[in-house]
This record gives structure tokens, C-alpha cells and sequence, in this order.
């Protein structure tokens, strides 16, 4: 059976984020895309200059044609700005009873632009977070998913995880591409134990686009039959390649995308 993965999340014009980043990430790893479009953005290398919220009643076509046709194995979702949105998502992941969800709680672009109204993060925390099997927030979308500092240390990032494991989520992988230091260092938590994910921290200025190509890596792993761990380690590994080869490719003046086609050309 042909392994199928769904993106909900925010269309990126310039192609390095969003729909887009996780349409190639699926493609990439061997897995049929699909997708449902919750917002456009007027959005390039340097920043967002505009966000175009698609209804709710659309969001949830969407959602409706595509589930109720496709043997969706996997769920990534990304940016929804909108508490409508929001409870439009999770009204219909519960519709299709869709377990295999991974959550990215996109709020600020990597260009420091805000994607998310604010009244929207409690929404989110409410209604979406229960939905999913696993959350992969870095560390500012943590601290406020917690209302708290951001972690500045491993110590910091560990407590983090364990409290938004304590909020009801099944699952956290805390991203440490904010980080500082030789290493970027991940933390993965199911409530029975936490691991730590390390990769060689890459001087690279392209990196737009990293948050949303690793949750969709994941949501690869688990339509292709693996276990969450084994997605999460994945992934990870797919995505410290493609920072690694970021400047291969010569795109726009900003933070330029990672390469999801690495392997290929």
C-alpha cells in the first residue's frame, strides 16, 4: 500500500516553508503528499508581508475531500492562525479518527514575523494539543505554549518537556536549533523516558523552513509503518542533511531553505 501523508498548515509563496516544505519533505522520503491549505502568506526569504486566513467551512471541505477518499497513514500539522481554524482542525481530526498527528505550533516565522493571532495559542493548547500523538515546538514556541522564559540551557529544556508532557500531551520534541554551542542537541519525552538527539550545530544562515521539514519528516516515518521513536531519530538525521546542504542552493537574500532534495541533486 502506498504510504500517504496529510499537511494542514499555511501555503509559503516563496516555497522553503509551510505547504510547500512539507509537500517536498513527503516526496522526498518516499511518501504520497496530500494536503489542506489553512492560510496563504505573501511570504519570501526576508519575511511575511501578508497572511490571507482561508475560511473554516473551506478548511473543513478540504479536510472532508481528502480524508474521506485517501488512506491517510500520517497527519503534520503546521501554521493555523485562526481560533476558528483551530477548532475547525481538531473538530476534524476527531471526525476521521486520525491518531498519527504531529503537531508543529508554528507562531514566528524565521524571520521574526508572528504567524498566529495571539487569543489563538490557548485555542491551540485547548482543542489541538490532545489530538496529538507528538508536539515539536523550539524553544520560544515552548515557552509560549508554557508562559515562561525560554530554556537557555538542557537543564531548562528537559524541565520544559517535562511540563508539557504534564499538560496532557502525549509526546514532545523539543528542538534546540535556537540553541547555542558545537552541538544542537533535541530532546524527544514520551512520559516513560527522554532521549537526547544530537547533531554538529551547521553554520548556515539557510535555515528556513527546519521546523516545518522535520515534523513533516516525522509524519513520514509513521505513514511508512514506524514507531515514533524511530520517526523522531529519522528525521532527525534527514534534517541535519539538509541544513548540511543548504548552501548548496542559492535562493533569495534572506534565510534561504534547507535543501529537502539533497540526496537527489
Amino acid at each position: 500500500m502506498t504510504a500517504i501523508a496529510v499537511t494542514i498548515a499555511g501555503s509559503d509563496s516563496s516555497g522553503g516553508a509551510g505547504i510547500q516544505a512539507d509537500l517536498k519533505t513527503f516526496s522526498a522520503l518516499g511518501v504520497y503528499g496530500a494536503s489542506v491549505i489553512a492560510a496563504l502568506t505573501a511570504q519570501n526569504t526576508k519575511g511575511v508581508t501578508g497572511i490571507h486566513d482561508v475560511p473554516p467551512d473551506f478548511v473543513a471541505a478540504q479536510m472532508d475531500a481528502v480524508f474521506s477518499d485517501l488512506a491517510v497513514g500520517a497527519v503534520k500539522i503546521g501554521m493555523l492562525s485562526t481560533p476558528a481554524v483551530i477548532e475547525t482542525v481538531a473538530a476534524g481530526l476527531k471526525r476521521f479518527r486520525q491518531d498519527k498527528v504531529v503537531l508543529d505550533p508554528v507562531m514566528v516565522a524565521e524571520s521574526g514575523d508572528r504567524l498566529i493571532a495571539p487569543e489563538a495559542v490557548a485555542v491551540l493548547k485547548r482543542d489541538l494539543m490532545p489530538c496529538a500523538l507528538l508536539i515539536t515546538p523550539n524553544l520560544p514556541e515552548a515557552a509560549a505554549l508554557l508562559d515562561t522564559s525560554i530554556a537557555v540551557n538542557e537543564a531548562e529544556m528537559r524541565l520544559q518537556a517535562e511540563r508539557l508532557l504534564g499538560m496532557g500531551v502525549k509526546a514532545v520534541l523539543m528542538k534546540g536549533g535556537h540553541g547555542k554551542g558545537p552541538e544542537s542537541a533535541d530532546f524527544f519525552a514520551d512520559g516513560t523516558h527522554m532521549i537526547r538527539l544530537t547533531a554538529t550545530r551547521v553554520e548556515t544562515r539557510n535555515t528556513h523552513g527546519t521546523g516545518c521539514t522535520i515534523s513533516s519528516a516525522i509524519a513520514a516515518g509513521l505513514a511508512k509503518g514506524r514507531d515514533l521513536e524511530t520517526a523522531v531519530r529519522e528525521a532527525k538525521a534527514y534534517i541535519t542533511a539538509a541544513i548540511g546542504a543548504a548552501d548548496r542552493l542559492a535562493i533569495g537574500s534572506g534565510h534561504g531553505p534547507v535543501h529537502h532534495f539533497h540526496a537527489w541533486w
